[in-house]
């Protein structure tokens, strides 16, 4: 039963927005969905009197707050495609995945409006269409679209259709509780919570409050907030330590952060609490039977200090630990989340930003632990890691969180969404022998998968990458990243405005224009890259193989100024003018890296960069590539190319390498990103 494609068609591109032909539905059908849609568009209204805080006033206790997307236009011809190709294609895509396993009918069915069984394979299945909600309202938040927004007002009548009268909120459940879609759910009585390792009932819960609150911050609407706000005050009512509460934690966390957001737009501490209550339990038997290292419960998070188990639950448990640390001022909490990161960085990260080194699990490995031809590296623990690294660096202003950011953004992350929008990677290795099947039963990219949870993920995700861009302190405005974009700023209740040109990552000439209100004197800090610092990763777990000569510049008005460098950033403090105009120059070249020799798998190898990038050698692009093999005297050259959507290759004598994101794009085959050193 198609019911979406019966009912609507979006075009983003053109923002049209029309009701199709429903005379292959049946009668009741049609009644059915027509007053669905009258029901989310009259139940929509904006009413913010009962909502404490805009997002401008939240308190999230830390010191640095992102400029919001809403203030950030890109325009930049490396970034702004990949958002597209989310917003025209991969959207669209994923609905009608979504519409064709049934994660729609799930709704309409746990509401008794459909009649048949659970439809899809996975317990988690709803947040699918949470994610793609979630995705889009960043969308409308950077660009107003009231086609889009009555799509969206559509799917949520159908997600209220499903939520019992008491807010619960779990589809397979309520549809058959004595049967899950996943035989890994172990069911006894069908009771609510019974089996809470691995029914990702409050996991569901979790992305629930994620998209309700970006959908109200987007709209102002209540629609989405209140399903979200019913069902959070159902977990407050049922979970703690009071009588007649249940004392547990969650399988796989993110309920945490998504009650954290909620506190943040209503002020209901009852959501803090909660929130801190499932990470306080973690690790203790006396509250629950443990469910051990997979999902970090093997100890009290304070005492954590490796990054062990599930990859994605971890990101999501550390970003709720720093969410904690910050608003409650919380030293424990902060000091277990800084031995956490030391840990993850130092001896458990890819060269690509990846992380999680097994398959069995999508587990972090031991330490030094990091195999090519088997790396696991989700897609969506990447996007948790920039997630949790983004509120360390508004919690701290470190650097470092950035080179983080940066080198998972343009290499472990967007390699998991293919360059025509509708195929990816769940694990994202960094070698292929083109007969391993290691993309969930395939040796190259999907088109979806049973547990589609890094499709819908990336949808959510790539739409609020430009909140990355710039931050603002009292002291100062962060540039952070470098695409072409305009940001509109606050500062301290005077407006600034930032328009930025480059092209970035494929050159490292970078040209903004600072325009202040009132010549307002501001504190500027831009952010010198790891890479152009000679730092592959803040720690020694890689090393480039010799120092770059030439220097990162800055200029104002065409005049070179000794810029402060202070902890990686050019300090500029000024009173802005108009025609101001700061170039900045980071030089790029081919670099060579190693890794540490504690890293057995990487022994006598070296990998290839160039600017942010890392970069792989594919077998379609070398036909002698078994053979191939790199020094670090070898000289290379830089080649702009048309192949892949436009990128810069490497080449020399023995090899061409491409961007390690844009590999796979070209059918299966084999792909090294460590290559053999030759030493002669």
């Amino acid at each position: 039963m198609k019911i979406l494609k019966k009912l609507i068609a979006y075009n983003y591109c053109h923002t049209e927005f029309v009701t199709l032909s429903l005379s292959k539905c049946s009668r009741d059908l049609k009644a059915l969905l027509f007053l669905l849609l009258m029901f989310s568009f009259l139940s929509c209204k904006t009413d913010k009197n009962e909502i404490a805080k805009t997002e401008t006033e939240e308190k999230t206790g830390y010191s640095i707050q992102p400029v919001d997307i809403q203030h950030v236009k890109v325009t930049d011809e490396f970034w702004l495609p990949i958002i597209k190709r989310v917003q025209e294609k991969t959207i669209d895509y994923a609905i009608a995945k979504c519409e064709e396993e049934g994660r729609f009918e799930n709704f309409l069915m746990a509401g008794g409006q459909l009649e048949g069984e659970v439809k899809g394979a996975m317990p988690f299945d709803d947040t699918d269409v949470y994610k793609i909600i979630e995705g889009a309202s960043n969308s409308l938040i950077s660009a107003p679209n009231k086609p889009l927004e009555k799509l969206l007002d559509s799917f949520i009548g159908i997600i209220k259709v499903g939520q019992e009268a008491d807010g619960y909120l779990t589809t397979w459940r309520t549809i058959n509780p004595a049967k899950p879609p996943a035989p890994w759910v172990e069911v006894k009585e069908g009771k609510r919570w019974e089996a809470l390792f691995m029914s990702h009932e409050l996991y569901n819960a979790g992305h629930l409050y994620e998209a309700a609150a970006v959908h109200y911050r987007a709209t102002g609407k209540r629609n989405f907030l209140d399903i979200a706000l019913k069902n959070a005050d159902l977990m407050v009512e049922t979970f703690g330590d009071a009588e007649g509460k249940i004392p547990a934690v969650p399988g796989h966390q993110i309920i945490e952060t998504g009650l954290i957001k909620l506190y943040q737009i209503t002020e209901k501490e009852d959501y803090l609490k909660l929130a801190k209550y499932f990470l306080d339990n973690r690790g203790n038997p006396d509250n629950h039977e443990l469910f051990g290292p997979y999902s970090q419960d093997h100890l009290p998070v304070v005492e954590q200090d490796e990054v062990v188990g599930h990859a994605v639950r971890a990101m999501y448990m550390y970003a709720a630990m720093t969410d904690v640390a910050a608003l409650q001022e919380d030293s424990l909490y902060l000091g277990a989340v800084n031995k956490l990161w030391d840990n993850m960085v130092e001896k458990k990260m890819y060269l690509t930003g990846g992380i999680g080194a097994k398959h069995e699990g999508e587990a972090f490995g031991d330490n030094y632990e990091l195999p090519n031809l088997t790396a696991y590296n989700e897609t969506c623990a990447s996007i948790g890691d920039v997630y949790w690294n983004h509120r360390l660096h508004n919690l701290t202003g470190d650097i470092a969180y950035f080179d983080v950011i940066e080198r998972t953004l343009y290499n472990g992350l967007i390699s998991g969404l293919s360059l025509d929008g509708t195929h990816f990677f769940y694990p994202n290795a960094l070698e292929s022998d083109g007969v391993y099947k290691f993309n969930q039963g395939a040796t190259t990219r999907k088109d979806w998968f049973d547990c589609s949870c890094c499709p819908t993920n990336i949808i959510r995700f790539i739409p609020s990458m430009p909140g990355l861009i710039y931050s603002k302190s009292d002291e100062a405005v962060f540039v952070n990243l470098y695409a072409s974009s305009e940001a509109e700023i606050d500062f301290n209740g005077k407006k600034v405005q930032l328009t930025q040109q480059t092209n970035y990552p494929w050159d490292g000439a970078i040209s903004l224009n600072i325009t202040s209100e009132d010549d307002t004197e501001m504190t500027v800090k831009f952010r010198i890259p790891g890479w152009s610092r000679n730092q592959v990763l803040p720690s020694n777990l890689y090393t480039y193989t010799d120092e770059m000569i030439q220097q990162p510049t800055l200029t104002i008005n065409g005049e070179k100024v000794e810029a402060k460098i202070e902890d990686g950033y050019f300090v500029v403090n000024r009173a802005w003018k108009s025609s101001d105009e700061v170039k900045l120059n980071f030089p790029m070249e081919v670099r060579t890296v190693k890794a540490s020799e504690k890293v057995t798998e990487d022994k006598d190898k070296l990998a290839l960069e160039y600017g942010p990038l890392v970069y792989a050698v594919e077998e379609i692009d070398n036909s002698e590539f078994d053979a191939i093999s790199v020094s670090e005297s070898d000289a290379f050259s830089v080649q702009e190319e048309t192949i892949l959507n436009g990128v810069n290759t490497i080449s020399n004598k023995k090899l061409k390498a491409i961007p390690y994101y844009a590999w796979s794009n070209r059918g299966t085959g084999k792909m090294k990103v460590w290559l053999p050193e030759d030493k002669e």
